[in-house]
């Protein structure tokens, strides 16, 4: 990525989660902006969200940001209209980073405890 397309992305980054945290609260799982991908003609924003909560909640909250798309944008073009001539199309992504980390967690857990378990030989 450009230092430009870069920049952008750290604005969007910022601004949509001062949106999500301000101007959309929720309850339900977490919700987390955690990188945003601009493409070179900053057309296209990709946004990739960590959502911490239950299967069905992420689901659901994935579908609503699907939905609710030209809101967000909206809401982010009076936060950053100055600054753009035209504000990128918004794309939603789901970060699984965190489920993830916490499954090989989990398993380095069971895979310790299992360990601790067997006879010591000696």
């Amino acid at each position: 990525m450009s230092i430009r397309t870069e920049k952008v992305a750290s604005l969007l980054q910022r601004e949509l989660g001062a949106i999500f945290e301000k101007e959309l609260p929720r309850s339900g799982p977490i919700l987390t902006i955690v990188d945003v991908k601009v493409t070179a003609d900053l057309g296209i924003a990709r946004v990739y969200v960590s959502l911490i909560g239950g299967e069905k909640e992420r689901t659901e909250l994935m579908a609503t940001l699907q939905e609710e798309t030209r809101t967000i944008r909206k809401l982010l073009s009076s936060r950053i209209r100055n600054q753009f001539r035209r504000i990128p199309e918004l794309e939603f992504f789901e970060d699984e980073q965190y489920e993830k980390a916490r499954r090989i967690e989990e398993l380095l857990k069971t895979a310790l405890d299992g360990s601790k378990e067997e006879p010591g030989e000696g």
